[in-house]
C-alpha cells in the first residue's frame, strides 16, 4: 500500500481535528454515540452508503452484510459509519424504477459531499441501484469501492432450473395456454426465486454489477458471488479492508474511470449478452466522468465482440452457474 496521504490531510480530519469551537461540538457528538476519539481522529473515516430495505429482496441481506464491511473497515484501521440510502426496489416500484435512479445518485452524492466521510463502500445491485451509487460517486469522487448485492440462487420446479425475471414470462405464457394447471402456477411461484439477491439471470442487475467489475470499481471476482455464498460475507469484510488503502493512497473512481475502463466494459457487455439498459446506464455513468460514449462506439465494439456466455435469457445457465 502507498499512502499519499497524512492523517491531518483527511478529509475527515477538517470536522474533527481543530482545536476550534467547531471541533470541539464535532467531536462531542461523536463521543456522545459512545465512540472514543482514537477512534474516528486521523483515521480513515467510510461510509457504508447502504441500500437495504425491507421491502427489496434484492437487498434484503445488507443490514447483516455491512455488519461485515464494518468488520473489515476496523481492521484496517478505519472508522465505519453506515449511511442509509434510498432503495429502489425493481420488482415494486411503479410506474417505472427508472424514474428513481438520478434520485439515488444525488442522495448518494449529496451524503458524502455532506457528511465528514474519506471514502465510501456502495451497496447495492438491483437494476437501477448500481449505476445510481456509481454516478453519485463519481459525481462526488471520493475514493469508493462497490459491492454487489450478489445474485440469487437458481430456481428449481420440477426438476428444472427457473431463472427469475424471464422464466415468468414462459411460464405465463404457457399457463394461458392450458399447458400448465393453476396448481402448478402457485407452486413455480415458491420455487423461481429460492434466496435473497437480485436476479440470477443476465438481465440489468447482473449485467450491471458485471460491468461494474470490468470498470474496476469492485474487487476482482466479486460480481457474480450469489448473496447465500459464505464467500460473500467474506467479500464485504475484504471490500471493506479495501478501501480504507484506498483512501490512503487517494484513489478515486477518476482515477480508475478512464475512457479505456468504459471500452473494456462495452466489450464485457457484448461478451456476456448483457442487459439493453446497460447502454443506458453506461453512457450516464460516462457522462458524470466527462467522458462521451457515442452509439457508434457501442456497436464498433459488438462487430468485433462474440456472445461468450452461455446465461438466460440469451442462454442456457444462470449466474450461480456462471459464478
Amino acid at each position: 500500500m502507498t499512502i499519499a496521504k497524512k492523517p491531518e490531510e483527511l478529509r475527515s480530519y477538517r470536522w474533527f481535528g481543530p482545536e476550534t469551537m467547531y471541533g470541539f461540538s464535532h467531536r462531542s457528538r461523536m463521543l456522545q454515540l459512545g465512540f472514543q476519539r482514537e477512534d474516528f481522529i486521523g483515521k480513515p473515516v467510510v461510509a457504508i452508503v447502504n441500500t437495504w430495505s425491507e421491502i427489496n429482496p434484492c437487498h434484503a441481506h445488507l443490514r447483516e452484510r455491512a455488519e461485515a464491511v464494518k468488520r473489515g473497515i476496523w481492521q484496517a484501521g478505519g472508522f465505519p459509519v453506515e449511511i442509509p440510502a434510498f432503495s429502489i426496489a425493481e420488482t415494486y416500484m411503479k410506474p417505472s424504477p427508472m424514474l428513481y435512479r438520478n434520485m439515488l445518485a444525488m442522495d448518494t452524492e449529496e451524503a458524502l459531499r455532506s457528511l465528514p466521510v474519506d471514502g465510501a463502500v456502495l451497496m447495492g445491485g438491483c437494476d437501477k441501484t448500481t449505476p445510481a451509487l456509481l454516478m453519485g460517486a463519481i459525481s462526488m469522487n471520493l475514493p469508493a469501492i462497490f459491492l454487489p448485492a450478489g445474485p440469487m440462487l437458481r430456481g428449481n420446479w420440477n426438476g428444472k432450473p427457473l431463472g427469475s425475471g424471464t422464466d415468468v414470462w414462459k411460464l405465463w405464457t404457457e399457463r394461458c395456454a392450458g399447458e400448465i394447471s393453476n396448481e402448478e402456477w402457485h407452486d413455480a411461484e415458491f420455487a423461481i426465486a429460492r434466496s435473497v439477491g437480485f436476479c440470477m439471470t443476465m438481465g440489468t442487475a447482473s449485467t450491471m454489477t458485471a460491468l461494474s467489475e470490468a470498470l474496476g470499481m469492485t474487487l476482482p471476482g466479486a460480481s457474480s458471488i450469489p448473496a447465500a455464498d459464505s464467500n460473500h460475507v467474506r467479500l464485504a469484510m475484504d471490500s471493506g479492508r479495501r478501501i480504507v488503502e484506498m483512501v490512503w493512497e487517494d484513489v478515486k473512481p477518476g482515477d480508475i474511470l478512464t475512457l479505456s475502463a468504459f471500452r473494456n466494459a462495452i466489450t464485457v457487455d457484448m461478451a456476456i449478452g448483457g442487459s439493453t439498459n446497460a447502454i443506458i446506464h453506461l453512457v450516464a455513468l460516462a457522462r458524470r466522468r466527462g467522458i462521451d460514449l457515442p452509439l457508434p462506439l457501442f456497436d464498433e465494439i459488438s462487430r468485433q465482440v462474440p456472445v461468450l456466455a452461455n446465461i438466460r435469457p440469451s442462454g442456457e445457465f444462470l449466474m450461480e452457474d456462471f459464478y
